[in-house]
C-alpha cells in the first residue's frame, strides 16, 4: 500500500467517521474525564520544586555551584512550560477564564513565555501538523523541513541548512531566548488578547529574574548563570518537542487527509516508561495527544493501546520508537532535507 493510499479514508467511509468510532471507544473508557486530583498533585510538586530551586539559588550565593542550580532550574522551567501546555489544551479546567488566568501566571510570570502567543501558534499547529504552508512549527525561518523548502531557501536558512542536522542541538541553546523574544514580539500583533496583562507579566518576569540573579551573583557569574540556565532550558524544550513530528510525513498545498490520518501519520510516539512520561510531560504519547488534545495527560498512557489497536484495525500506520531513536530519525530527516542545498540545487 502506498503512502497516498494510506492517507485516504477507508473506502466508503465518510469524512471523520473513522475518528468518530475511535472517539466513542475512548469516551466509553472514561479517558476524556478530568483528573483534578492529579493536577493538584502535579502543580503542587512542580511549584514546590520550582520554588526550592530559587531558594537554593539565594542560599548558595556567590559560588560556581550555582551552575548546578541553573541546570535544575532549566528542567523546572521546562516542567512549568508543560503545565502551561496542558492548561492551553483545557486539560486542567473546564472553563475558559480560570484556564487563561492560570496560563498567564504560569507562562508569562513564571517562565517569561507568552501564553497567548504560544496558544495561538500551537492551536494552528494542531489543526495542520507538518503542513508546509499551514503549520507554524515547520516554517523555514532558520531550519528547513522539506527539500522543497531547501530549494527555495535563501539567507540564514540556506546557510544553516547545509549542516542543519549537526547544528540542531547547538541551536537549541538559543530556544529559551527565542521564546522570550517571541512573546514580546507578539505584543505588537493585533490578534493578541489581553495585551496589557501579557506585557505586564512578561516584564515582571524579566525584571524579577534579572534582579534576583544580579543581586546574588557578581556580573561575570551572573552572565554565565543566565547563559547556562537559558541554554539548557532551550535544549530541554527542543528535546521535548523534537521527537513528536520531525522526520514524519509532510503535507503541502491542498493535500489534507481526514482528521484521524492527518494526526496519526504526522506524529511519533516515544517509548520509555514512567521516566520518559515525566520528562516529556506525556507528550511521548503524541499520537493520542493529537487525536484527543483535551485528554488529561495521565490518561494518554491508557488510551495508547486502544488507539494503536484501532489504527491496526483500519490499516493506518502507527509509529512509535525509543527516545534516542526518535532523535536519530529527526536528525536523519534534517540531513536529507538539506541535501539540495549541499548539492547546490
Amino acid at each position: 500500500m502506498t503512502i497516498e493510499e494510506i492517507r485516504r479514508p477507508a473506502k466508503g467511509a465518510t469524512h471523520g467517521s473513522d475518528f468518530s468510532r475511535l472517539s466513542r471507544r475512548i469516551s466509553r473508557a472514561g479517558l476524556l474525564d478530568r483528573r483534578p486530583g492529579y493536577y493538584v498533585l502535579r502543580f503542587g510538586v512542580v511549584g514546590t520544586l520550582f520554588a526550592a530551586g530559587w531558594a537554593a539559588f539565594v542560599t548558595i550565593g556567590d559560588s560556581w555551584l550555582q551552575l548546578l542550580v541553573a541546570g535544575f532550574l532549566a528542567i523546572m522551567f521546562g516542567q512549568v512550560a508543560l503545565l502551561s501546555h496542558d492548561l492551553a489544551h483545557r486539560q486542567v479546567f473546564r472553563t475558559r477564564r480560570p484556564t487563561e488566568m492560570a496560563g498567564l501566571i504560569v507562562g508569562n510570570l513564571g517562565i517569561g513565555m507568552s501564553y497567548g502567543w504560544w496558544m495561538d501558534k500551537h492551536t494552528r499547529h494542531h489543526a495542520n501538523p507538518n503542513h508546509e504552508e499551514l503549520d507554524p512549527d515547520v516554517v523555514p525561518d532558520i531550519l528547513v523541513w522539506s527539500q522543497k523548502q531547501a530549494r527555495a531557501s535563501s539567507g540564514v536558512p540556506r546557510f544553516i541548512g547545509r549542516r542543519q542536522a549537526f547544528l540542531f542541538f547547538p541551536l537549541l541553546t538559543l530556544e529559551g531566548l527565542n521564546l522570550h523574544l517571541s512573546g514580546f514580539r507578539a505584543l505588537f500583533a493585533p490578534k493578541l488578547k489581553r495585551r496589557g496583562l501579557e506585557a505586564t507579566l512578561l516584564t515582571a518576569h524579566v525584571i524579577g529574574y534579572l534582579a534576583a540573579v544580579l543581586l546574588v551573583l557578581p556580573p561575570a557569574k551572573a552572565l554565565v548563570f543566565i547563559a547556562v540556565h537559558q541554554g539548557l532550558w532551550g535544549v530541554y524544550m527542543g528535546s521535548i518537542f523534537a521527537p513528536n513530528h520531525k522526520g514524519m510525513p509532510m503535507f503541502s498545498g491542498a493535500e489534507r487527509p481526514d482528521f484521524l490520518r492527518r494526526q496519526v501519520l504526522t506524529s511519533r510516539n516515544v517509548r520509555g516508561g514512567r521516566f520518559v512520561d515525566v520528562a516529556l510531560g506525556g507528550l511521548n504519547y503524541q499520537i493520542e495527544h493529537h487525536l484527543f488534545p483535551s485528554m488529561p495527560s495521565p490518561n494518554l498512557r491508557r488510551a495508547q493501546p486502544i488507539v494503536r489497536d484501532y489504527c491496526a484495525e483500519i490499516g493506518v500506520p502507527y509509529h512509535e520508537t525509543g527516545l534516542l531513536a526518535s532523535y536519530a530519525e529527526a536528525l536523519r530527516h534534517l540531513h536529507r532535507t538539506g541535501a539540495p542545498i549541499r548539492q547546490g540545487s
